[in-house]
């Protein structure tokens, strides 16, 4: 799957992990974010933080028949209120994606899979 726009000069594809690379960019930028943690813990049972260049094995991204909808797995910091970095990365994330590839999100998930120090 990918985005689609038409425009007076062609048409503009962006792939999804071109959106996975872009949304898991964004997020570790937010405060309290240490990093992004693979979608398979669910199945391995432990999280690891995922390099810079990793960033899209921890975004799902979907069409359904709602929209695009985006999953994005991290690790937060120790000490933070997660609701509240929780709630903020969300807004982060669906603003920037939909500013910067003029796209509506219908939903933007975001699952903590892990607590760290920094120390």
């Amino acid at each position: 799957m990918t985005v689609e726009k038409k425009t007076n000069y062609g048409n503009i594809s962006v792939s999804e992990e071109a959106l996975a690379s872009l949304a898991g960019g964004i997020i570790t930028e937010c405060y309290g974010v240490v990093g992004m943690a693979s979608k398979k813990v669910l199945r391995d049972g432990w999280s690891e933080i995922l390099k810079k260049d990793n960033y899209a094995k921890g975004v799902v991204v979907r069409t359904t028949d709602k929209g695009i909808e985006i999953d994005l797995y991290i690790i937060v910091s120790f000490g933070v209120k997660i609701s509240e970095v929780v709630q903020e990365a969300q807004k982060k994330v669906k603003y920037v994606l939909e500013k910067s590839l003029n796209i509506e999100l219908s939903a933007v998930n975001v699952f903590v899979q892990g607590v760290r120090v920094i120390g």
